[in-house]
């Protein structure tokens, strides 16, 4: 077997891989949510009150989602009063703090001045906040969330700026359109991990709406 169909093998078993392994770790507990109304890939949500963990952090958006992740990342693999794991659940969310923070979701990014970001993971929904772990990091705050109605719109794709900022635009056009009430900043959420091909990302723009 010749060097180049040895690489081309490789390369299908990478590829194969990141397709197989991205969905497999993506099975995660997820914030839990009922549809209220759906137009295309525009999605109407009441979601149920969380318990959230949140940090603020400093810095561009993806270099502050990092090391928001990695503090919270942190608590819940053990860095807590109780030496315990909390399961991870998804999606990571990320928002500008210029307007009002809507908290129901996994893991929140909210920026403030361009460059001040609260990021939060929401937490499992078995645990109280009798039960949940507290902290070791004082950077690292619990914080009881109610229930929240959110428009919410779905894409695949990298994270990029651009991506983030193309459907945004189309939420913010859809919400202006049918004389919605918007109540947040825009909140980004992403579901998968680094591994998973662009194209099975689950990516959504997400804004509190009033009931």
């Amino acid at each position: 077997m010749g060097k180049k169909m040895i690489w081309f093998i490789i390369i299908g078993v990478v590829i194969l891989g990141a397709v197989l392994l991205g969905p497999i770790i993506s099975r995660v507990e997820q914030a839990n949510y009922v549809v209220v109304k759906t137009a295309g890939a525009i999605e109407t949500r009441d979601y149920a009150p969380k318990i959230i963990a949140q940090t603020q952090v400093s810095g561009a958006r993806q270099e502050a989602i990092s090391k928001g992740f990695r503090a919270i990342a942190d608590f819940i693999f053990g860095n807590n009063t109780a030496s315990a794991k909390v399961s991870m659940t998804a999606p990571v969310m990320q928002q500008q703090q210029s307007e009002k923070i809507a908290m129901t979701a996994p893991v929140m990014q909210q920026a403030k001045d361009g460059d001040k970001w609260t990021v939060a993971f929401v937490m499992p929904d078995k645990y109280t906040m009798e039960t949940l772990p507290k902290p070791n990091n004082d950077a690292v705050t619990l914080i009881q969330i109610p229930e929240q109605r959110f428009i919410v719109i779905r894409f695949s794709g990298r994270a990029t700026d651009k991506n983030i900022q193309n459907h945004t635009d189309k939420l913010n056009a859809y919400i202006k359109n049918n004389n919605i009430e918007a109540i947040s900043a825009p909140q980004y959420a992403f579901y998968n991990p680094p591994l998973t091909l662009p194209f099975m990302r689950r990516n959504e723009i997400m804004r509190e709406i009033a009931k």
